[in-house]
């Protein structure tokens, strides 16, 4: 998935898990994928309304 591979952000949690955020052209929207500590298995994903892109 081009979010895993390419995001526009990338944010480790505390309990280790790692955020991801791609912007989604054909939605319009920023999607959110929650990774494990692992970094492939995926927890969540969903559109984040609250995603504001740094420097836009």
């Amino acid at each position: 998935m081009d979010t895993i591979k390419k995001p526009i952000k990338t944010e480790v949690q505390s309990d280790g898990r790692i955020r991801k955020w791609k912007f989604i052209e054909e939605t319009g929207r920023y999607l959110r994928i929650i990774l494990l500590e692992d970094g492939e298995t995926v927890h969540n994903t969903f559109f984040d309304r609250n995603f504001k892109e740094e420097g836009k």
